[in-house]
């Protein structure tokens, strides 16, 4: 109870100091619409998904991060002795007590259903979501939105900048390979296996390095069965799973799966996971690792 008493006070305490000075302070509308008022000065943040963090990373703010997730753990430029916290049931007290700037939040925050700093807002504090984004497109966005936030937009358009350049020339490549193999991506290792499809980024990075994703018709995290795959017959197998040991052994080991022209062939390979999963700038060094993993005599 006196913990509860302490966090309300703060939180008064807060609304009232922070309301005197927000209102020459500019608004804006964040990544999901949300207006937003932004501190007129940026040295503590808060970052509560690891894509975030890594793209903040790149910006060149790792040092300004007091606080973020669990999974931020391993993205390079930050402090490791930073305050860690459930990133699906962040403590309200403890990012309180961190006394942030900004929050940079993500849509990942609210899959429960509800608004875990809807609280911290109220007291004044600045608290800005990025989407989840599934395309390259949003991936652009939330850097150029995270740049213009933070006072850091010539360098996330330098970023930004760098990737059209890998992607088109990627795409270039991919656009004249006339013999396109058919790649299944795994995403979740037997039994329950899970792949993507169509609106994902994944997906699009696929068809860039001229890959056919032979769950491309399914939606962008489908679970599927092994026959399926037993079915479509994929030349290539890709997958990023990184918490069993060793998954590509794992994987052509499975009973039947040596009759699939991947495993038959020795076509199966590993790719980054947190590239290949996270939205960020980071999706070329998972786009390079594909293409050259497919088509190992035409990227070079």
């Amino acid at each position: 109870m006196k913990n509860r008493n302490l966090l309300a006070l703060l939180l008064i305490i807060l609304m009232y100091a922070l309301a005197a000075c927000n209102s020459s302070q500019p608004t804006i509308k964040d990544r999901e619409g949300n207006d937003v008022i932004l501190p007129k000065k940026i040295e503590r943040i808060v970052s509560t998904a690891p894509s975030n963090t890594e793209i903040l990373a790149a910006l060149g703010l790792g040092d300004k991060i007091v606080g973020a997730d669990k999974y931020s753990k391993d993205v390079e430029g930050i402090n490791p002795d930073i305050t860690f916290f459930d990133m699906m049931n962040p403590d309200a007290e403890t990012i309180i007590n961190l006394n942030p700037d900004i929050i940079i939040a993500s849509g990942i925050n609210k899959l429960s259903g509800n608004d875990p700093f809807s609280l911290l807002k109220e007291s004044g504090i600045s608290v800005v979501y990025i989407p989840i984004s599934d395309s390259i497109q949003g991936i652009y966005e939330d850097i150029s939105f995270i740049g213009e936030v933070t006072g850091t937009k010539d360098k996330a358009d330098k970023i930004i900048e760098y990737m059209k350049n890998e992607i088109d020339k990627y795409k270039k490549i991919g656009e004249g390979i006339t013999k396109r193999k058919k790649v299944y991506f795994e995403i979740s290792p037997a039994p329950n296996l899970y792949t993507f499809g169509k609106g994902s980024f994944m997906q699009e990075i696929l068809e860039i390095v001229g890959a056919d994703n032979v769950f491309a018709d399914k939606g962008k995290g489908i679970a599927i069965s092994s026959e399926a795959v037993l079915e479509a017959n994929p030349e290539v197998i890709l997958t990023n799973v990184n918490y069993i040991e060793n998954p590509v052994e794992e994987l052509k080991n499975r009973d039947g799966w040596d009759s699939i022209a991947a495993v038959a062939s020795d076509e199966v390979f590993y790719i980054d996971a947190n590239s290949s999963s996270r939205p960020t700038q980071n999706i070329i060094k998972a786009l390079k690792e594909i293409a050259h993993a497919v088509y190992p005599d035409i990227y070079e």
